[in-house]
């Protein structure tokens, strides 16, 4: 079974980069044709797709955090990293990573990190 865990700080300041890395096992990140997502949820709202690094190193990005954000792998060590800078506090939010899986019209986020809470305060 693959398995993703995310690892990172658990506190971060205003004004800096977040650096989140998910580590996968059980399988490889540049097995054909999956994609390595960040999700995250800030508490009390909803899932919000942020990224991907797809497995032949192609990269994608949420409008809204496109100038910020910058996704990338290290597929020596089977991990693909986060990086969100400028972090504000409604950055704060439980963040994951998962495999998807895009099949014509249908999006699969099929397996998931447990998730890392990230709080950005002062």
């Amino acid at each position: 079974q693959v398995q993703l865990q995310e690892s990172g700080p658990g506190l971060v300041k205003p004004s800096q980069t977040l650096s989140l890395t998910c580590t996968v096992s059980g399988g490889s990140i540049t097995t054909s044709y999956y994609d390595w997502s960040w999700i995250r949820q800030p508490p009390g709202k909803g899932l919000e797709w942020m990224g991907a690094i797809a497995f032949s190193g192609s990269t994608a990005a949420s409008p809204p955090l496109k100038s910020r954000t910058s996704n990338s792998r290290d597929t020596s060590k089977n991990q693909f990293t986060l990086l969100l800078s400028s972090v504000t506090p409604e950055d704060t939010a439980v963040y994951y990573c998962a495999r998807v899986r895009v099949a014509g019209p249908d999006t699969y986020f099929e397996v998931w990190g447990q998730g890392t809470l990230v709080t950005v305060s002062s």
